[in-house]
């Protein structure tokens, strides 16, 4: 009763500003979003993480003092002497924020974006402070520091040409090739709404006329699974020439 009886002030204003601090926090963090969404600047954690570490930083400054009897000129001082030797140490760290920030404001890449990035293919979910989490289609999040995505051969990917898959075919000679073309469209499953599957003729062989149907798989579905589809759905067509088949062509 005695330390309460004595400490009661600080215990209150330690509430108070932590209580202030969170409610910032949770405040700016909203319109910090809101403005992200609505401008031109990527939506990115880095950025709202950021502002919260300035707000809690502020926070814990305001209480040394006057809660905790540390004069904040000595701590930042002894810091910033020790923050050379842990610079040191988290070099690696401190380049893929930097990294962050380079490829967030140069717009490099934002989340939402299909990239490729050495033999990982996907969708950018999110950039944080040390790394950018890519989605591949297969549902796998690859997580990439930041630093590699700056030195590393980065490639940005339509989003047509990331869920395209092709599918070879042979049709018999003679066919009827715009009724080939308008039943393989109609009957291709899975395509993905934004693109209607296309049906090129490539040229002739001994056994007919050499085509590739190009569709468009959809974002939750494996290319694989796409490309299986598609040939499942003219398997049995009539216009098809099956001698193709196994013949090395």
């Amino acid at each position: 009763m005695h330390w309460l009886a004595k400490n009661y002030s600080k215990l209150i204003l330690l509430a108070v500003v932590l209580i202030v601090a969170a409610l910032i926090d949770k405040a700016l963090t909203k319109v910090v979003r809101r403005m992200l969404d609505k401008s031109q600047v990527p939506n990115a954690s880095i950025f709202v993480n950021i502002l919260r570490v300035v707000v809690w930083v502020f926070a814990i400054g305001t209480l040394l003092q006057p809660v905790f009897g540390i004069n904040p000129t000595t701590l930042f001082t002894a810091l910033g002497i020790g923050g050379l030797a842990v610079s040191l140490g988290l070099k690696d760290t401190i380049a893929n924020v930097i990294g962050g920030f380079g490829l967030m404001l140069g717009r490099v890449i934002q989340p939402g974006d299909y990239v490729k990035v050495a033999s990982i293919t996907g969708t950018v979910k999110d950039i944080n402070w040390r790394q950018t989490i890519v989605r591949e289609r297969n549902g796998n999040e690859m997580v990439i520091p930041n630093s590699i995505l700056n030195t590393a051969s980065l490639e940005k990917l339509d989003p047509s040409n990331e869920c395209l898959v092709s599918v070879p075919f042979t049709a018999k000679a003679g066919v009827d090739v715009e009724r080939m073309k308008a039943d393989i469209v109609s009957t291709v499953e899975l395509a993905n709404p934004q693109y209607k599957p296309v049906v090129k003729l490539n040229g002739f062989t001994p056994y007919g006329i050499d085509g590739t149907i190009y569709a468009f798989a959809k974002n939750d579905l494996l290319l694989s699974t796409m490309a299986d589809a598609v040939a499942q759905s003219i398997a049995h067509a009539d216009y098809l020439e099956h001698r193709a088949v196994g013949s090395g062509e």
